[in-house]
């Protein structure tokens, strides 16, 4: 009985501290880059675009290349978000013996 209640403990924790990282995770914000900085976006954690920033050369550029300058911004710091969100995900899972677990994204 005793490795029972030793599971059910470990699952109470991983439950605490998911909701911690859940927490941390949504204050986080990213910065995506494209076009030499001429196009940046920022990102929280919860994937929602904060702000977007075009440098005033940009601006006199085609709306094709500015398109798609935003979207690669976008990307980039879609990418780096998902990059910090797993990290701060092991960061909890690793605490508490759970090798690779991987926080579903």
């Amino acid at each position: 009985m005793t490795d029972f209640t030793s599971i059910l403990n470990k699952a109470k924790e991983l439950e605490s501290k998911m909701k911690e990282s859940q927490e941390i995770i949504k204050n986080i914000q990213v910065e995506g880059i494209s076009g030499s900085n001429s196009v940046k976006i920022i990102l929280n954690g919860e994937n929602e675009m904060i702000k977007i920033d075009l440098s005033d050369e940009i601006l006199k550029e085609d709306k094709v290349i500015i398109e798609d300058l935003i979207v690669a911004a976008h990307n980039n710091a879609k990418t780096e978000l998902k990059s910090k969100t797993s990290e701060e995900i092991s960061k909890s899972t690793s605490q508490l013996g759970i090798p690779g677990f991987k926080w579903p994204l």
